[in-house]
């Protein structure tokens, strides 16, 4: 397809991960180009910049349905953060309802938005795996996994702010044991009785990011198995700001799970062409 600028964007936050988000219910971006259009808007310093991309599109099964595309122009199933997004985007514009339903990749979404709130609700997690051991930096690691809607590793530690989340968020990110998917890799600190501080190292932004709602989620999960808290979690993410996971547990089987926190519009704006750097 041919793009034609300018194109009309929203800059959005949610707990600290920051999107653009495009309405594209008229296409301009084939499947094929999204990648490179995604990565290149989303470089910092030189275009808009930001951990994603967001494509709304129309949907025969629900509200709308969503492309959602990492920084590095890669796909990502679902992304829980990207999630409230879009769903307040979604409602401020007019093609969902307060109350809705959109496609991922991972499934279909029920979301909620109560002013910059928005409560949405999971897909199923799966692929629940406890203690197992792991080499990464020379060391033998403890580690926790949980797919929901994209694979996360957990590892529980006495002081977050010690992590070593660039090295060994790396290290596991790309381990052997987690391929060829590779995880997300989550660093979790226990915080009074029922909340948690969660560092997340992203997979597609490969770095630390502000906050992670899936990797929140998978934590807030783990951490109610393993009996540390009890849902409601609070979690405190990198960037400050609180998200709350509910979900209910039968020993290990996982339902019900939602996730709750803010999503804020930060401002709109005109993607011209030499927004999208040729190299």
């Amino acid at each position: 397809m041919t793009i034609q600028f300018p194109i009309t964007f929203s800059k959005m936050s949610g707990t600290g991960n920051d999107f653009i988000l495009i309405d594209h219910r008229t296409p301009f971006l084939t499947r094929e180009e999204m990648p490179g259009f995604a990565k290149a808007v989303c470089e910092r310093r030189v275009s808009v910049g930001a951990d994603g991309l967001i494509l709304i599109e129309n949907s025969d099964t629900a509200d709308f349905r969503w492309q959602f595309l990492n920084g590095d122009g890669s796909w990502a199933e679902m992304c829980g953060n990207g999630a409230r997004c879009a769903a307040r985007f979604a409602f401020a514009l007019g093609i969902a309802p307060e109350r809705m339903r959109f496609e991922t990749v991972a499934g279909l979404i029920e979301a909620e938005v109560t002013g910059p709130s928005v409560k949405i609700k999971m897909t199923p997690p799966n692929g629940l795996r406890l203690d197992e051991k792991i080499g990464a930096c020379g060391e033998e690691q403890v580690v926790h996994s949980l797919n929901t809607g994209v694979p996360h590793a957990v590892l529980f530690m006495d002081d977050v702010q010690q992590a070593p989340v660039l090295e060994l968020g790396r290290s596991i990110r790309f381990h052997e044991h987690f391929q060829p998917a590779g995880t997300n890799v989550n660093f979790v600190q226990q915080q009074g009785g029922n909340g948690l501080i969660v560092r997340t190292y992203e997979r597609g932004v490969e770095g630390e990011t502000l906050a992670c709602g899936t990797g929140a989620v998978a934590a807030a999960i783990i951490a109610g198995i393993l009996g540390k808290v009890a849902p409601p979690v609070a979690v405190t993410t990198t960037g400050g700001e609180q998200l709350i996971i509910h979900y209910r547990l039968a020993g290990q089987e996982i339902t019900d799970v939602y996730l709750e926190g803010p999503a804020h519009f930060i401002y709109e704006g005109q993607l011209h062409a030499e927004a999208i750097r040729s190299k």
